[in-house]
């Protein structure tokens, strides 16, 4: 086994485990296993905790104490995508079960009001809710149903709508969680409307994570799809230059950026000042391939070859 500290402090537990969630869809029966090979590999600081959806709660529960059992828990974050309404009954069901240890919980947001007010009713469920210091919370903010009509790009209504719900959440002592992906063309925000997430998120001093698309290191075009995704490679040094006070445009023009050497090599230049700054900001994303952003990061150079 090659030593945990070949993965550097600007990648230790980027990887949050979503093989569960789509595209990968992955039976339980084996991704919690594939988990538990991953947490034990010389990579294991790579991997964040195991996102659990709330109706997979005793699946998952189930096949932690078969492959480990009450004395090797696994750590679990709850992803309540359906809102407040179903948090309370998740959250009793995850601490039913010996063999998981609940770390996080990222709420989704329900559909009413404006998006200010459910980011509102989610903080104040988690206040309500959430077991005790160590369990971390994080809010999903709803996307406007307008973008689907506009290939993605936000306003300044829509804008003005997303500052407004990161101040509720900036008040609170949650993360924000956006969605950068999904199964349809409108789930994928331009670059244009993920800086200006960041650039918020960046300018309130709010840790943020996303979700969904960010298959690979560095912006591309699915061929099988025709659908441009987000790199996380990208979102990483793009939130790097947000704290350090880029505006909106220059984090865009990161974002929008196809070029893996440059990336790369920015990457690798940052200071431990600067990837502390960009990790505080920027915690996590869930990836339903944890082999994909290790295969990317190597041949890029930014991890050792195996």
């Amino acid at each position: 086994m090659r030593p945990a500290h070949l993965v550097p402090p600007l990648f230790a537990g980027l990887c949050d485990d979503a093989a569960l969630f789509p595209p990968g869809d992955a039976p339980v029966a084996e991704a919690v296993p594939g988990h538990r090979n991953h947490r034990s590999a010389w990579y294991a600081p790579l991997v964040g905790p195991f996102l659990v959806g709330a109706d997979r709660i005793a699946e998952v529960g189930a096949a932690a104490e078969e492959t480990g059992g009450a004395g090797l828990p696994l750590d679990v974050t709850l992803v309540v995508r359906g809102g407040p309404a179903g948090l309370a009954a998740a959250i009793e069901e995850t601490v039913k079960w010996p063999g998981l240890r609940l770390v996080g919980v990222e709420l989704g947001p329900d559909g009413d009001g404006s998006v200010a007010e459910a980011a509102a009713r989610g903080c104040a469920a988690l206040d309500r809710e959430l077991p005790g210091q160590h369990v971390f919370g994080a809010v999903e903010l709803r996307r406007d149903p307008a973008h689907a009509g506009s290939g993605g790009k936000a306003d300044k209504r829509d804008r003005g709508a997303m500052e407004l719900a990161l101040d509720v959440v900036a008040a609170s002592p949650y993360r924000a969680k956006y969605r950068t992906g999904g199964l349809e063309p409108q789930a994928f925000p331009s670059a244009e409307e993920l800086a200006a997430f960041i650039t918020a998120c960046a300018g309130r001093e709010l840790a943020f994570k996303c979700t969904a698309g960010l298959h690979h290191a560095v912006r591309h075009v699915d061929p099988a799809t025709g659908f441009t995704h987000h790199g996380f490679l990208n979102i990483l040094l793009a939130t790097h230059f947000a704290v350090q006070g880029a505006d909106a445009v220059a984090v865009a023009e990161v974002l929008a950026d196809h070029g893996a050497e440059g990336l790369a090599a920015v990457a690798a230049d940052l200071t431990d000042d600067q990837v502390e700054r960009a990790r505080r900001a920027f915690t996590a994303y869930g990836t339903c391939s944890v082999l994909e952003p290790l295969e990317d990061l190597t041949d890029l150079g930014l991890l050792p070859p195996a």
